[in-house]
């Protein structure tokens, strides 16, 4: 299943003309493992499989990246591998979000301080979104709605405690509305399929995991949470354009390469500087646009200040949640 994955992959890619890297890396001498902590097929896949793909020429000649995907336990398997993995950049691994919030959860031994950030593939905002035929069409319609319904308005997350239910709660927290939380814990897709269907208000997801339906005129977006807007839907606003708040509501489903914390300052640099490299290539960012992912440039340092920043937020917001 992984070499057909791996093939499509490659095929879809031929196209946009994948350059051989600036520099090549020195300090491999045997393969470079990429553990992917989810299943075959999502996002984080795809991202890990294109990034990887985009860097295999910056390689010794005779040496690749091998992904594997290691989804047991929530992907913590995955994680805890590479966290107590030897530190030298043998082990590459596509941290998620998840590792902001599972800490505090008592879910997870290992944090973001366990890794060595390389470059984020993923880092899209949290969306509102509604049935076409909803009656709100603006964010402040639908706050406004809540506000009249306490309790009564039927919102879908991918599980409760998962980023999509805490950005609820998030929203409950900065508007003083009172959703009715709606679980679905196989994930997105089904939650997206009830909306569609008329059972549920709205759905907190990412803008991309809707598009199609978007571009159908199924389903409208109807805010981000972030600071800016979303390139996918540049008419959407964010949630401090469309309710006029002091602050601003950040909430966003990230993907970062990482390997293992204290790795030599020569691997952490080769490694950082070659994916930045490609995450800067249009050829790549134009792959990743048409797989529904939108690139950004995050890497290092930047990506680091990231997970911390959404530990931190997702630490205190935890904390307030299990208090209720």
């Amino acid at each position: 299943m992984k070499k057909s994955l791996l093939t499509i992959l490659t095929l879809m890619l031929l196209p946009f003309g994948i350059t051989q890297a600036a520099q090549t890396l020195t300090y491999p001498t045997k393969n470079i493992e990429v553990v992917i902590p989810k299943n075959p097929g999502g996002g984080t896949d795809t991202s890990a499989r294109t990034i990887t793909e985009f860097a295999r020429d910056s390689m010794p000649k005779g040496l690749i990246f091998i992904p594997v995907n290691k989804p047991a336990g929530n992907g913590l398997t995955g994680l805890i591998e590479v966290a107590k993995a030897k530190p030298d950049g043998y082990k590459l691994v596509m941290t998620t979000v998840e590792l902001a919030m599972f800490p505090h959860q008592g879910k997870s031994p290992v944090t973001y301080k366990d890794f060595t950030p390389i470059a984020t593939t993923i880092a899209d905002p949290v969306a509102v979104v509604v049935n076409a035929k909803s009656p709100y069409n603006t964010l402040q319609e639908f706050i406004d709605g809540a506000k009249a319904n306490p309790g009564k308005i039927k919102v879908g997350n991918s599980g409760i405690g998962a980023i999509y239910h805490l950005a609820a709660i998030n929203i409950e927290k900065t508007t003083g509305v009172k959703f009715n939380h709606i679980p679905y814990n196989e994930g997105t897709g089904p939650s997206i399929a009830a909306l569609v269907g008329g059972h549920l208000d709205a759905v907190l997801t990412t803008p991309g995991s809707v598009k199609s339906q978007v571009d159908a005129g199924i389903l409208k977006v109807l805010g981000v949470m972030d600071d800016k807007r979303f390139e996918l839907f540049p008419d959407v606003p964010t949630f401090k354009e469309a309710l006029g708040l002091e602050g601003n509501v950040k909430m966003r489903a990230w993907a970062v390469l990482a390997t293992t914390a204290d790795v030599p300052d020569n691997v952490k640099k080769e490694l950082i500087d070659t994916f930045t490299q490609v995450v800067k290539d249009p050829a790549y960012q134009e792959a990743l646009k048409k797989q529904g992912i939108m690139p950004v440039v995050i890497t290092g340092d930047d990506a680091y200040t990231m997970m911390k920043e959404d530990d931190e937020m997702y630490k205190a917001l935890i904390a307030e949640t299990m208090k209720k």
